[in-house]
C-alpha cells in the first residue's frame, strides 16, 4: 500500500469518525431540547393559564413542523449535501427554541391566582381578614393590562417556535443515519447505532434535569421582590423558570451545528479503498447513494429538481409494496402513540398522583357556601389553598371561614377558622397557606412507579438499534433515506401530533377544580380527581403497549418466514446449478419444494 493510499484511508477514517461524533452529539442536542419541553409543559400550561388540550396541540406542533417538509428533506436530501443540510437544520432548532422562550421578555410579571392580599409591608402589623377581602382580586382587569398577563395568546409564539424546532429536526435521522449506512461497513453499522443513541439517551435525562431544577427557581427572578410570594414551588399556581432552559436548549443546538458545515458530501466506503489499492493502482471512487439514481453524465451538471422528482411516485410505490415495511410502520405508530401520551403527561401524573393527599372527598368537602362561611361571601372560584390541621384542603381562606390572619408572605398563618371547627372539635382553628402535604405512603408507591418505570425504559431501549437494522435491510439500499424519511412522516403525523391532543382532552375531564383567569373565563386545572387521572393515564398507555407488543410478535412470525422463504429458494438455485454441472445440463428439481416457496419464488 502506497503512503498517499495510507494518508487517503485515514483522512477518510478521521472524516467518518468525525461525522459518528457530530451525530451523537446532535441526537444528544435534539433529545436535550426534547426532554426538556417535555419537562416544561406544566409550567407552561400555568404561566399561559390554559388547558391540557390546548397544551397537547403546543406539543403537537413539533410533530406538525417535522411532517410540513419531512417527505422532500428525505427524497431530495438524499440528493444533496447531506451533512450541510443537517447543519442547517440544526440552526433552525435552535432558533425556534429562541423563539419559544421570546414571551417571557414581553409578557408582565407573573400574577398568580388568589383571593386575599398578601401585600401587606414586612414591618407592618396589620392583620388581614380573609372573610372580608374576597373581593380584592375580582377587579376587573382593563383590556391593555389583559394582552400581557397570563391566559393571553401569546403562546401562539411558543407554539411557532415549537413548529420551528420540528422543521429543524427534520433531516437529522433520514439524512444522518443513511449517511452513516452509506460509508461504513455493514457489520459496524450497529455499532456506530448503539454509540449514536447511547449518547443521545442522555439528552432526555440531561433536559428532566434541568426542567427539575429550573421548575424550583420562579419565573420573575431577578424581577421581582421574591419577598412578597406567598406560594412555593409546591403550590400549584407555582411557575418556574421555565424560559431559562429553552435559551440554553438553543444554544447547544446551536453548537451541534458546527461540524457538519466542515464534512463533504460523500466519503469513500469504509475498507473499499484498500480493496481498490490492492486490485488496481488506477483511482476508484465509490459509488454513493446519489449515484444510484442520477446518470452519470449528471453528476458533474447543477442538479434539475424535475430530474430528481420523476423517480418519485415510483419509489414511493416500491417502498409500500414491502410488507415488513409497513409491518414495522404499523407497530411503530401503536407504540408511539402510547409512548408520546407517556412522556408527555409523566410530570402531570407523578405531580397529581404521588404529590399531594388531597382526595376528591376531602376536597369536595372544603369547597362548599356553608354555614361557618356563608356571611363571608366567598367565591368558590378562587383558588389560594390552605391546609387546616386535621389534613384537610380549603380552596381558600373564605372558605375556611378564617377572621384573622398574621404574618407575611409565606409565613403567613390565618385563625379563627369557623369551618375547622364544623369539620369536628378541634384546639387549633388555624390553617397555612399551601396544599397539604402528601400521605407517607405516596413515597412509597412513587418509588415502585419509578422502578418500574426504569425497567420498562430499558426493555424498550433494547429495541431501538435491531429496529433500525431491520428496517434499513428489510428495503433497497437507494431508498434508504425515502423509506426513514416516511417511516418519521406516518408516526410524526399520526403518532405525535393526536396524542398529547386525546391525551389532554381526557385528562382534563378529570379535573376537580379549574383556575380563574385574571381578566374572567377558565383557566388551567388546579386539582385533578387522583385515581380518575391515574386510570384514565395509564390505562391508555398499557392498551397501547399490548397492542405493540402483539404486532411485534407477529412481524417477528412475518421476518423468519420470509427468511425461510428465501433460503429454501436459495437452495434451489444451487441445488440447479449442481444438477446442470453433473448431468450436463439435465436438473434434477424437487418440484414439491419449489411449490412450497409460494409466488416469491424465482428460479
Amino acid at each position: 500500500m502506497s503512503v498517499e493510499s495510507k494518508k487517503t484511508r485515514a483522512a477518510c477514517c478521521s472524516k467518518l469518525k468525525l461525522f459518528l461524533a457530530s451525530m451523537a452529539f446532535v441526537f444528544f442536542a435534539k433529545a436535550f431540547g426534547g426532554g426538556y419541553m417535555k419537562s416544561s409543559i406544566t409550567q407552561i400550561e400555568r404561566r399561559f393559564d390554559i388547558p391540557s388540550s390546548l397544551i397537547g396541540v403546543i406539543d403537537g406542533s413539533f410533530e406538525m413542523g417535522n411532517l410540513l417538509v419531512i417527505a422532500f428533506v428525505s427524497y431530495f436530501g438524499a440528493k444533496l449535501h447531506r451533512p450541510r443540510l443537517i447543519g442547517i437544520g440544526c440552526v433552525i432548532m435552535a432558533a425556534g427554541s429562541f423563539l419559544v422562550a421570546m414571551p417571557h421578555f414581553f409578557q408582565g410579571p407573573y400574577k398568580y391566582e388568589t383571593s386575599v392580599s398578601h401585600k401587606a409591608d414586612v414591618n407592618s402589623t396589620e392583620s388581614i381578614m380573609p372573610c372580608l377581602s374576597n373581593h380584592s382580586s375580582s377587579v376587573p382587569h382593563p383590556l391593555a393590562a389583559c394582552e400581557k398577563t397570563a391566559g393571553s395568546p401569546m403562546w401562539i409564539y411558543v407554539f411557532l417556535g415549537n413548529m420551528l424546532r420540528g422543521i429543524g429536526e427534520t433531516p437529522i435521522m433520514p439524512l444522518g443515519i443513511s449517511y452513516l449506512d452509506d460509508f461504513s461497513r455493514e457489520e459496524n453499522t450497529p455499532f456506530y447505532l448503539a454509540c449514536i443513541h447511547a449518547v443521545g439517551i442522555l439528552g432526555p435525562m440531561f433536559g428532566y434535569m434541568l426542567g427539575s431544577f429550573l421548575a424550583k427557581i420562579y419565573v420573575d427572578t431577578g424581577f421581582v421582590n421574591l419577598d412578597t410570594i406567598t406560594i412555593t414551588y409546591k403550590d400549584s399556581r407555582w411557575v418556574g423558570a421555565w424560559w431559562m432552559g429553552f435559551l440554553m436548549t438553543g444554544t447547544v443546538g446551536l453548537l451541534s451545528s458546527i461540524p457538519f458545515f466542515f464534512l463533504p458530501k460523500s466519503l469513500p466506503k469504509q475498507g473499499q479503498e484498500e480493496e481498490q489499492s490492492q486490485s488496481k493502482s488506477t483511482e476508484l471512487t465509490t459509488m454513493t447513494e446519489q449515484e444510484n439514481f442520477l446518470p452519470e453524465k449528471t453528476q458533474e451538471k447543477p442538479v434539475k429538481f424535475l430530474e430528481l422528482a420523476k423517480d418519485f411516485i415510483p419509489s414511493l410505490k416500491t417502498l409500500f409494496r414491502n410488507k415488513i415495511y409497513l409491518l414495522m410502520i404499523l407497530t411503530y405508530l401503536v407504540a408511539v402513540n402510547g409512548f408520546i401520551g407517556l412522556i408527555t403527561f409523566k410530570p402531570k401524573h407523578i405531580e397529581q398522583v404521588y404529590g399531594q393527599s388531597a382526595s376528591k372527598a376531602i376536597f369536595l368537602i372544603g369547597t362548599k357556601q356553608k354555614q361557618c362561611n356563608e356571611q363571608c361571601s366567598c367565591s368558590v372560584k378562587h383558588w389560594d389553598p390552605v391546609c387546616a390541621y386535621n389534613g384537610m384542603t380549603y380552596a381558600s381562606p373564605c372558605l375556611a371561614g378564617c377572621q384573622t390572619s398574621t404574618g407575611t408572605g409565606k409565613e403567613m398563618v390565618f385563625h379563627n377558622c369557623t369551618c375547622i371547627n364544623e369539620a369536628g372539635a378541634a384546639a387549633n382553628t388555624s390553617v397555612v397557606l399551601g396544599q397539604c402535604p402528601r400521605d407517607s405512603d405516596c413515597d412509597r408507591k412513587f418509588k415502585i412507579y419509578m422502578s418500574l418505570s426504569v425497567i420498562g425504559s430499558f426493555i424498550s431501549a433494547c429495541g431501538a438499534t435491531p429496529g433500525y437494522i431491520v428496517l434499513l435491510r428489510s428495503i433497497q439500499p437507494d431508498l434508504k433515506s425515502l423509506a426513514l424519511g416516511m417511516q418519521t412522516l406516518i408516526i410524526r403525523t399520526l403518532g405525535g401530533i393526536p396524542p398529547p391532543i386525546y391525551f389532554g382532552a381526557l385528562i382534563d375531564r378529570t379535573c376537580l377544580k379549574w383556575g380563574t383567569k385574571q381578566c374572567g373565563g377558565r383557566g388551567a386545572c388546579r386539582l385533578y380527581d387522583a385515581n380518575a387521572f391515574r386510570l384514565t393515564y395509564m390505562g391508555l398507555i398499557i392498551g397501547f403497549y399490548f397492542i405493540a407488543n402483539s404486532l411485534w410478535g407477529y412481524l417477528y412470525y412475518s421476518i423468519v418466514k420470509r427468511q425461510k422463504k428465501t433460503a429454501l429458494k436459495n437452495q434451489a438455485k444451487e441445488n440447479g446449478q449442481e444438477s446442470n454441472a453433473a448431468g450436463n445440463g439435465h436438473a434434477s428439481i424437487n418440484i414439491a419444494d419449489i411449490e412450497d416457496m409460494g409466488t416469491e419464488c424465482t428460479i
